[in-house]
């Protein structure tokens, strides 16, 4: 399978595993999970083609890590990024002091007045590193990287969580913690 294909089939996954399991008739349990067979058997019936090999090696080759198999390969979910309702059952954890936003530049002015907003997700997502926030940022044109002060809102009260794949998530930044990197 080439990078073309990788690519293709884990927006696929993305948008059945994060925001429409029932494009393809299946539905996530309150974690998230479907079992790897059903969720094949509906690809395949949706006139994909999809194979449990293929969709193995698309989950350890995505550098995003977005999905996650049970310890027993039989489920799969997203990690995050959902917009359907899921529990995804991460401990409160505390965040190291700062933490980074990509966004892109046309949206700045409006974070840093009202604050960073989950929209139609569950959560903020928030990263460790320059490298991943910015590429999160560029999606929609230039990105500008915000630094959040994330272990003062987290000594305010405010719960950080962190996925598997080292995205932090929490419910908002108030425009107090989130400055511009410069």
């Amino acid at each position: 399978m080439d990078d073309k294909q990788r690519k293709s089939i884990s927006k696929f996954l993305s948008l059945v595993l994060r925001h429409q399991p029932e494009k393809i008739g299946v539905e996530l349990d309150e974690q998230g999970w479907i079992d790897v067979d059903l969720l094949l058997a509906a690809i395949n019936r949706s006139g994909k083609k999809l194979t449990n090999a293929q969709l193995h090696e698309v989950v350890e080759t995505n550098d995003k890590q977005r999905f996650t198999f049970s310890e027993d390969q039989t489920r799969i979910r997203a990690s995050q990024g959902h917009s359907v309702s899921v529990e995804l059952g991460y401990e409160p954890a505390a965040p190291p002091e700062f933490l980074l936003h990509g966004t892109p530049e046309k949206s700045v002015a409006i974070i840093m007045e009202t604050g960073l907003k989950k929209m139609a997700r569950h959560h903020v997502h928030l990263h460790h590193d320059q490298e991943t926030a910015s590429a999160v940022g560029q999606r929609r044109g230039k990105p500008v990287l915000l630094q959040i002060a994330s272990g003062r809102m987290h000594a305010d009260g405010y719960l950080f969580y962190v996925t598997p794949n080292q995205v932090w998530l929490t419910d908002e930044v108030p425009p107090q913690y989130v400055s511009i990197l410069q």
